[in-house]
């Protein structure tokens, strides 16, 4: 199957070429770093363990605390001696860039550090349940006799974990951490400083969110800076949801993590390929990280976290109602077409009865089955084997059609269907916002912050969709390839 998973990656790449604007602009040094960097992520990660065994002669015995205090050391000294010694600054940069990535393997950081985060993403969802219980009784408890309600026990996750957000945006804690991203995304891949700003916000908040860190750039941003700005909120969710998923569809936090990292190069790379920039862009340089502070105090940032969540929930919850219904109305008008052609395959004479029969086994029953022929050969492509692909291509479209909730909903009843491989590539093929819906929240969210570019952001729209698609499945693809 690691097989297959390349024929996959090269044709998702080989997608992204043909629908290109410019082919001739596209820059080889943001295509080369995109897949590196998600390569790095992902080997890091899926293959931490044995690469850490195999470096374990490079100071035997050594626990986690020496990696950690080599890596402080690491961004101590880094700069000071970059400052004290300008003319080598790039030498200096290197060596120790060398003497990180090497600790990290070592020591297997990357994977400790998103086990921390786990622990931390379990313990929350725990901690909500005591708000839960307290307003709802038994019905907010993770264990009860009514057994598992959506309602009381999913969507109170989503409001305390957007207030947690909100404080962590207002004692400054998220701002480094997007300035971090930032930062890399401009030194590495090219990406101007807006854009990479926005990118990195778009890692932690919403696709119409992230945008609010760069307002001031948005009505002068080249078509290829804004499509990198949609094509990042496409292939990403908020954080503030994360813990939803992990709670309706029994993902790992840490496959969730892995994605997220793995997208944002992934996300700036396929948009870089689909519109190349052709333009100068007003901040090709640098650009200060800016998350205007909406609150006066922690407790302010809680409560307005807390009021924004339950929009969100309210959003989320009603967003289900509708959209499984509509799902239910539209598999009702399946089978009805289904019954009527069975119906006429039994009762018409020949040459139509036949005629009737023979499309019988074709004419889908539900728009399930519909979903999964279209998107099964995708899903195949992307390392699921043959037999699991149909259930999984029944996912990516429902993402694609109507939104990743809802696919990570219909993913947590048919887990125990999938083997634990496909189940891992559908997780990361899942993540992001990347449906039709999304376009019309995009132009206008975005299109309020920046009226004059209303009309661009329609033209690019749907290639953002796509470009965010592209990125969810390369990040899948070369998961699966790993595993």
């Amino acid at each position: 199957m690691r097989f297959v998973g390349l024929i996959g990656f090269f044709v998702i790449l080989g997608i992204a070429y043909a629908i290109s604007t410019d082919r001739k602009a596209i820059r080889g040094k943001t295509v080369f770093w995109g897949l590196l960097l998600q390569f790095v992520t992902a080997v890091a990660v899926l293959k931490g363990e044995p690469i850490a065994e195999a470096l374990s002669f490079l100071g035997p015995g050594l626990g986690r605390g020496v990696g950690v205090a080599i890596v402080i050391a690491i961004f101590l000294v880094a700069p000071w001696l970059a400052r004290l010694m300008p003319a080598k600054k790039v030498v200096v940069w290197s060596s120790f860039g060398a003497l990180l990535a090497i600790t990290f393997l070592r020591f297997n950081l990357l994977a400790f550090l998103f086990e921390t985060l786990k622990e931390i993403v379990n313990k929350l969802i725990g901690y909500t349940t005591e708000g839960a219980t307290f307003v709802f009784g038994q019905l907010g408890a993770s264990t009860n006799n009514t057994g598992f309600i959506f309602a009381f026990q999913v969507l109170p996750t989503i409001i305390f974990i957007a207030s947690i957000f909100a404080v962590l945006y207002y004692v400054g804690v998220m701002q480094l951490v997007v300035k971090f991203f930032a930062k890399i995304m401009t030194r590495f891949m090219g990406a101007s400083g807006a854009e990479s700003t926005s990118v990195a916000a778009s890692i932690f908040m919403g696709q119409t969110e992230a945008p609010l860190t760069i307002r001031p750039f948005l009505p002068t941003m080249t078509n290829s800076e804004l499509m990198t700005i949609m094509t990042a909120g496409m292939a990403h969710i908020s954080g503030g949801i994360m813990a939803a998923y992990v709670m309706v569809a029994k993902v790992d936090v840490i496959h969730l993590l892995t994605a997220v990292i793995m997208t944002a190069p992934g996300a700036i790379m396929m948009a870089k390929i689909i519109v190349p920039e052709t333009e100068k862009p007003e901040t090709g340089g640098d650009v200060e990280v800016v998350v205007p502070k909406q609150d006066v105090n922690i407790i302010d940032a809680a409560g307005r976290g807390a009021i924004e969540g339950l929009h969100l929930a309210l959003n989320v919850g009603g967003m289900l109602i509708a959209f499984i219904a509509l799902v239910a109305l539209v598999n009702g008008v399946f089978g009805w077409a289904h019954s009527l052609v069975e119906m006429a395959s039994v009762r018409l004479i020949d040459p139509f009865g036949s005629l009737f029969a023979a499309i019988l086994p074709i004419f889908p029953s539900s728009l399930d089955v519909l979903l999964g022929v279209i998107f099964r050969p995708v899903a195949w492509a992307m390392g699921v084997p043959w037999s699991e692909s149909a259930l999984v291509g029944n996912l990516l479209g429902t993402r694609m059609v109507l939104n990743e909730f809802v696919a990570f909903v219909k993913l947590g009843p048919i887990a125990d269907q999938l083997s634990p491989r496909a189940f891992v590539i559908t997780t990361y093929a899942l993540w992001g916002f990347a449906n039709f819906s999304s376009i019309a929240i995009q132009i206008g969210g975005i299109g309020a912050l920046a009226p004059t570019r209303r009309h661009d952001l329609a033209r690019l729209g749907l290639r953002a969709m796509l470009a965010g698609t592209l990125a969810n499945f390369l990040t899948a693809t070369i998961a699966g390839m790993l595993l």
